[in-house]
């Protein structure tokens, strides 16, 4: 059987004209300094040198939590001390805060100004 014989690898003349190139490539450019400019005009704060001044800030180092037990146990303590005590807010003022519990108290008997009233509870 004869072998079949492929003929010579040759271009295609009429791929890319050349008239094509020479309106393209600069329609290219030219698209691409009118999307730049318009980047810019609708950011113009986007070019601020955003470069660090030194010296550098120092910041302290971290510190570490040797016993978050006990911190955890002080931190409790002192809120429920606050929520179960009483004393001046501001003083000058006449602020106070009084413990939750008598707060709790006297919301349930005097309500809040201007809430809803509860739907059992007679007006």
């Amino acid at each position: 059987m004869p072998e079949k014989v492929l003929s010579p690898a040759r271009h295609e003349p009429t791929d890319v004209d050349a008239r094509f190139i020479l309106i393209g490539v600069p329609l290219f450019v030219g698209t691409v300094i009118a999307l730049a400019l318009l980047v810019l005009w609708l950011f113009p704060g986007a070019v601020i040198d955003r470069t660090m001044r030194l010296p550098l800030p120092q910041y302290p180092n971290p510190q570490l939590q040797p016993d978050p037990r006990a911190d955890m146990a002080k931190f409790y303590s002192e809120e429920m001390r606050w929520l179960n005590g009483s004393g001046w807010i501001d003083k000058a003022h006449g602020v106070t805060h009084i413990p939750i519990s008598e707060a709790m108290r006297l919301v349930v008997q005097e309500g809040i100004p201007g809430w809803p009233a509860a739907a059992g509870k007679p007006q």
